[in-house]
């Protein structure tokens, strides 16, 4: 065991001290405000990046493998109890932690986990009843918040146009809860023409839009709703008339007081609870 760096602490793995912001060590954590790097860095190199103990733990139970570990190192001891296999784990102060990867790092704790292999649509959809489908969602924060949703309100898997953000990206991780980790997802390639295949599996692609002729979420039959694909659209554009033509139903959550639409992630999670509201907890 080892002294964690500057805590006067005892922790059960090796903490190696970093002093030095560009240490090469720490290069997986290099300038982690940049969304541009990040996503020419990140998938590349097969890894992502978890913030916050609660996050960093749902991804060591998911099986994700670490690559190291990035702590303050006053708070090296509350890695103490994991198992941290051949990762490193390496220590620094908050200043140096700042320099590294440009931002305060209020929780303290970062580490970069391996990716793993996307299933395949197919795969996905085989044990699934309902799902989620995105078209173009390229807010990260939106995106942690419907992975979110989709998992806390009993939803079986997301499937992503190829234009959508990449779900492990720190801040829709982050966002997420690490929900991320517990719900599958798969690309849905090409682009609208795979939603034949989400209907070939006997799934009936419901396009969320506000149009005025389409169909009360509350209304829907017993059997549009026994096996569904929820189909929603980037913020503000919405859904492309290529993918509403892709569709079975046009589906709408109504509103009140003259609004006309809802935050997709916020309107995601409306849309979930309306299907699954009748199954057993």
């Amino acid at each position: 065991m080892d002294r964690a760096a500057g805590s006067g602490r005892i922790v059960a793995v090796p903490v190696h001290e970093i002093t030095d912001p560009d240490d090469d060590r720490i290069a997986d954590y290099r300038a982690l405000t940049d969304v541009e790097l990040r996503t020419r860095w990140e998938p590349p190199h097969g890894l992502f990046i978890a913030e916050g103990e609660l996050v960093l733990r749902r991804a060591l139970r998911a099986g994700y493998p670490p690559r190291s570990f990035l702590v303050d190192a006053k708070r090296a001891d509350q890695l103490a109890d994991l198992d941290t296999g051949d990762a490193p784990v390496y220590a620094a102060t908050p200043d140096v932690l700042q320099q590294a990867t440009g931002f305060h790092v209020h929780r303290g704790v970062l580490a970069s986990f391996h990716r793993r292999p996307l299933p395949d649509v197919a795969q996905v959809l085989t044990d699934a009843r309902r799902v989620v489908i995105l078209e173009d969602v390229n807010n990260h924060t939106n995106l942690g918040a419907i992975f979110r949703a989709v998992a806390a309100l009993g939803v079986d898997a997301v499937l992503l146009s190829p234009s959508c953000a990449d779900p492990l990206y720190r801040r829709s991780v982050r966002v997420s809860m690490g929900e991320v980790f517990a719900v599958p997802y798969a690309r849905l390639a090409p682009w609208p023409e795979a939603l034949a295949e989400v209907r070939a599996a006997g799934f009936t692609v419901l396009a969320m839009t506000p149009a005025d002729d389409a169909v009360p979420i509350q209304r829907l039959t017993a059997d549009q709703r026994e096996r569904t694909a929820l189909l929603f659209g980037a913020e503000g554009a919405g859904l492309t008339g290529a993918a509403m033509a892709a569709s079975d139903v046009r589906t709408v959550i109504p509103m009140r007081r003259g609004v006309d639409s809802l935050n997709v992630a916020a309107a995601t999670a409306v849309a979930c609870w309306e299907l699954t509201r009748a199954d057993p907890l």
